[in-house]
């Protein structure tokens, strides 16, 4: 039977064993070239060293929504797959966009290899003819990277493609000589040594991503035939199977991370919903006089005073209906606006923006319902509390607390955060008294 073809020209992928599956909606930029060119992140259940590391968060975000986030934005995919054994694993690739490969008991196991796997896919999805195999474990991956990379193939011709990084490490080899050990050099004459501006230094694989066509792959091969490197440069090159110091992975990507296609700026106004973000949705009503009630977190209350502190505007928007003197009291309390019963939030949202003359850059967004949606895609910065229901891939950051427990004053020192390492970088840090860590260094 024959395999009928898109209106692009395209041949579909075929489904996975799920119901719920389709294909990632994803459009791509290299159109002159016919092949399926698909995404595959390898996202094992069984992670020794940090149970369950492949979504565990990193700086907010489950470690593989990194990579799956820079893939979909790269635009150079037909689709982009998470291939996993692991239920939860799967809920969170689905959540972040992208579609599921359940590997097979066969190529789960601990010795099972990354070509096993790869393998297996390519068979089942007989139609791709370019795969790249993402790490998921490499979250300072960017768009540009995987673009850049793939012309190699789609333009030039290569067969395979992967990502190394420079290192300038003189290496040395453990030599066993009757009994004792003794150390012989690899790469450097000792009475030579080169000075590092002397000396190029040695491409080493940093195991980000590796393209490569399908005869390739069926041929046992992830790198072959005509080959050729793409180098990263080192501030991109962060390996979690390495770097397992969860706290200094954490500063590298907030430094080097991708954030989403609207790259944050410093920003200038947090807009916050007051129900199930600074509240736990809860309102006390008092049986004798009638009295509307709600509770604040004061770690939440000092969260929003240290963004005020530094320059950040903060306005809570309420569309439940609550007494005015209840809101007045919240805003007396909180020293931020409060806007009531907010039913057409674009709109007054976009005309606030415009009387301070903010982009959506600008903006922070912490939101927790369908309809707060729109604003966490647009917001230069995003997020939502833990126990909030909205989709994971709506917002850029997914805080560790749950709303009315701590949500907004982590989101505000994640806020701080990035801005000082946007002025650090900036060389225009001006912090006398930083919230996050006392100095900037």
């Amino acid at each position: 039977m024959a395999t009928k073809v898109n209106k692009n020209g395209k041949r579909p992928l075929q489904q996975d064993s799920h119901e719920d599956n389709s294909i990632t909606k994803v459009r791509k930029v290299n159109l002159d070239d016919s092949r399926h060119i698909a995404a595959v992140i390898l996202a094992r259940g069984g992670s020794k060293a940090i149970p369950l590391k492949n979504i565990k968060k990193l700086a907010g975000v489950p470690l593989i929504g990194w990579v799956i986030r820079a893939a979909l934005d790269s635009e150079v995919f037909d689709s982009v797959w998470v291939s996993t054994d692991h239920d939860e694993i799967e809920r969170v690739a689905r959540a972040w966009g992208a579609e599921v490969h359940r590997r097979s008991p066969e190529v789960s196991k601990d010795t099972s290899s990354s070509l096993d796997t790869i393998q297996e896919f390519s068979r089942q999805n007989p139609d791709v003819g370019i795969i790249c195999n993402i790490q998921a474990t490499s979250p300072c991956l960017h768009p540009f990277h995987l673009k850049e990379a793939l012309e190699f193939i789609t333009k030039q011709g290569y067969d395979s493609v992967f990502s190394v990084v420079r290192r300038h490490h003189f290496r040395w080899k453990e030599v066993k000589e009757q009994g004792n050990i003794c150390a012989e050099p690899q790469n450097l004459n000792p009475a030579k040594r080169p000075r590092r501006q002397d000396w190029d230094g040695e491409l080493c694989e940093n195991g980000s991503f590796y393209f490569a066509t399908k005869g390739l792959i069926e041929k046992s091969l992830l790198q072959g035939g005509k080959t050729r490197f793409y180098e990263m440069d080192p501030k991109y090159s962060v390996d979690i199977d390495i770097d397992i110091d969860w706290p200094v992975a954490e500063q590298r990507v907030m430094s080097f991370g991708y954030f989403g296609k609207n790259k944050p700026k410093v920003v200038k106004l947090l807009l916050c919903n007051v129900s199930g973000c600074l509240t736990d949705w809860q309102i006390n009503i008092s049986a004798n006089k009638e009295e509307e009630m709600v509770s604040i977190n004061i770690r939440d209350q000092a969260g929003i005073n240290m963004l005020m502190k530094e320059g950040v505007e903060v306005i809570l928007i309420e569309k439940n209906p609550i007494s005015k003197a209840l809101a007045d009291k919240l805003s007396k309390r909180m020293g931020c606006q409060v806007l009531l019963e907010v039913n057409y939030k674009l709109k007054q949202v976009k005309e606030l923006m415009k009387k301070r003359g903010l982009e959506w850059k600008e903006v922070a967004y912490l939101g927790n319902d369908d309809q707060d949606v729109k604003y966490l895609n647009r917001a230069g910065l995003s997020a939502v509390p833990l126990d909030a229901p909205v989709p994971l891939n709506a917002a850029k950051y997914s805080c560790n607390c749950t709303a009315g427990r701590g949500a907004v004053r982590e989101f505000a020192e994640h806020i701080l955060r990035l801005k000082k390492n946007t002025m650090s970088q900036d060389g225009n840090c001006t912090y006398e008294d930083c919230p996050i860590d006392n100095r900037c260094e």
